[in-house]
């Protein structure tokens, strides 16, 4: 993970895919958020500490970011619209119902817009996948969410996304156990407290 600036908030990227990081911006569950993309800067810092922001382009998009205030604005506006649509097709699926047309139209829009910028491109004596410099798009970190969530959705993984079991947690993760009966996204934080919530239960209970 990059270098955190001082007073920065450290993004959490355990969910098991990119998109599912994204998602999980969010802090709390979502009938009572925290919300940890405040700024367009909050953006930057997010995909700068997740890798799909080199530092020359987070300082770049800084730059444009503060020359134009609006489109920034409206670059973040649209992050949080893409994010909360993801959250609401991987929960759908998680489920069993039907994903939103709405929902799924938000992606493919995305997709549409992000896949243009992909490129191949010589690596050694072999080819990779990259995206082409971003210039002035705003939205750029939103490049490899989106590729992320498309191919999560027509994988075999897809099966296994899961939602955090807390009632204060709505994180969604992909739940990589053997017998795929994980619960919580992190058994240090969310799965610590259920102890702690089911011990004392039991306490009250048995006093």
């Amino acid at each position: 993970m990059a270098q955190v600036a001082p007073g920065q908030y450290v993004f959490d990227f355990s969910g098991g895919r990119l998109c599912l990081d994204f998602v999980n911006t969010i802090g709390g569950p979502r009938t009572r958020p925290t919300e940890r993309l405040t700024s367009y800067q909050d953006l930057i810092a997010w995909g700068r500490q997740g890798g799909v922001l080199r530092e020359a382009d987070a300082r770049h998009l800084t730059r444009v970011a503060a020359e134009r205030p609006r489109p920034a604005a409206a670059a973040l506006a649209e992050a949080i619209a893409l994010r909360e649509a993801l959250y609401r097709i991987f929960s759908s699926l998680i489920e069993g119902v039907s994903v939103s047309e709405t929902d799924l139209e938000a992606l493919n829009a995305a997709l549409s817009r992000a896949l243009r910028h992909l490129r191949v491109v010589p690596r050694g004596r072999g080819y990779e996948w990259s995206w082409a410099p971003g210039e002035e798009a705003l939205d750029q970190m939103l490049w490899p969410v989106v590729r992320s969530a498309g191919e999560l959705l027509v994988s075999h993984d897809v099966v296994n996304v899961r939602r955090c079991a807390s009632e204060d947690c709505d994180w969604l993760f992909m739940d990589t156990s053997r017998n795929h009966s994980r619960r919580w996204c992190d058994m240090r934080s969310c799965g610590n407290r259920a102890k702690v919530r089911r011990y004392y239960a039991r306490k009250r209970a048995s006093g």
